[in-house]
């Protein structure tokens, strides 16, 4: 602490305080090329630890183009914009790139990224909220327009099975078993036309984890087994609890199911703090700290839709109807967080991870 004026006032924050805050990803480098730190905010966009890159030159970390390879080189400030680069966990990233010279240090190199505003993963995920809302709108129309006539459809099969021999009574078990089905499908997609706030509180974010766990295993312990990698000073998180579970056993379920049939995959439950990683609002910048990540290691979804996996109605499996994701992305909105999906190749997973705000 310092005194001024007779009075105690908190020291300045250093250098190194300052940039873990930074919502944009930094990278700091030596006079070599190789890596010396990064904050949190790279950490969660290289999907890396500092620990893990510290010391390896960054054309093992990062491929970026021709150009900014130059612009690195040169001792001035450097930016390129939109530019594609792929990163050594195999996900490929639209940013704006910034390089400027560390004042003190010869030959030491400051480089931002910055997610492209023009890239169409960027447009994607701000389209996201609207889609959802469309998708509201059509949930909402499709359950009133059709839920009635189908119940008309299903009480007049129970009235036939009661007049008919064995092989019609097939016919209208056939035709009771579709309108369950359809039924079924639509009170799925109503749970998107709810539109009130959801209840947050501080919780405990362990014993969510081990309910929703036990609840998994209870239907698809034949398909996958779950292991955990938690961090126990993980501070409270602010969720609602009954929309945590919902979300966990959609992303398990999810998991599961992409198992191939005869095999047993694993799922790893991992929790970690990432201070400085924030999200803005129409009312300022959102502190998203406590991480939340679900990983498998079966194949994945297909390169043609893992853009659109949040998005209603997109599916890599052939029973899919596309809603179970699509709805994880509205349980974590409506909680003030975000979630994310990334592919990485060592070792070969799939990871969804949701930020989420913590409890003041």
């Amino acid at each position: 602490m310092a005194v001024a004026r007779g009075r105690l006032t908190p020291d300045r924050p250093t250098g190194e305080a300052l940039i873990a805050a930074l919502p944009s990803a930094v990278v700091v480098l030596d006079d070599s090329g190789r890596i010396d730190s990064i904050n949190a905010a790279a950490e969660v966009m290289l999907n890396a630890s500092s620990q893990h890159l510290r010391h390896k030159p960054l054309g093992v970390v990062l491929q970026l183009p021709p150009a900014c390879v130059a612009g690195l080189k040169n001792e001035l400030e450097f930016s390129a914009y939109d530019c594609r680069i792929a990163t050594s966990r195999g996900m490929t990233l639209d940013v704006d790139v910034h390089a400027a010279p560390l004042g003190g240090h010869a030959a030491w190199r400051v480089l931002t990224l910055h997610p492209s505003a023009g890239s169409q993963g960027r447009s994607r995920r701000l389209d996201r909220r609207e889609t959802g809302r469309s998708a509201y709108g059509a949930a909402a129309m499709l359950a009133h327009e059709i839920k009635n006539p189908l119940s008309g459809i299903r009480g007049a099969a129970q009235l036939l099975d009661a007049h008919t021999d064995s092989k019609g009574a097939d016919l209208t078990q056939l035709i009771r078993d579709e309108v369950d089905r359809v039924v079924g499908l639509i009170d799925r997609m109503e749970q998107f036309t709810d539109r009130r706030p959801l209840e947050c509180r501080a919780e405990n974010i362990y014993p969510i984890l081990d309910h929703a766990r036990a609840v998994f295993a209870s239907g698809h312990d034949d398909r996958a087994h779950v292991v955990d990698a938690f961090d126990p000073s993980l501070p409270p998180v602010l969720v609602n609890r009954d929309a945590l579970i919902q979300i966990l056993l959609n992303v398990l379920k999810n998991a599961a199911e992409a198992v191939p049939e005869g095999e047993r995959g694993t799922i790893t439950l991992a929790t970690a703090y990432r201070p400085g990683v924030s999200i803005a609002t129409p009312e300022g910048r959102r502190s998203l700290p406590i991480e939340l990540s679900i990983a498998d290691d079966g194949p994945g979804p297909s390169d043609e839709i893992v853009d659109y996996l949040f998005e209603p109605f997109v599916s890599s499996k052939a029973s899919g109807r596309g809603l179970g994701l699509a709805l994880v992305d509205k349980l974590v909105r409506d909680q003030g967080g975000i979630v994310q999906f990334s592919r990485e190749r060592d070792p070969a997973r799939s990871v969804f991870r949701l930020l989420l705000p913590r409890a003041d």
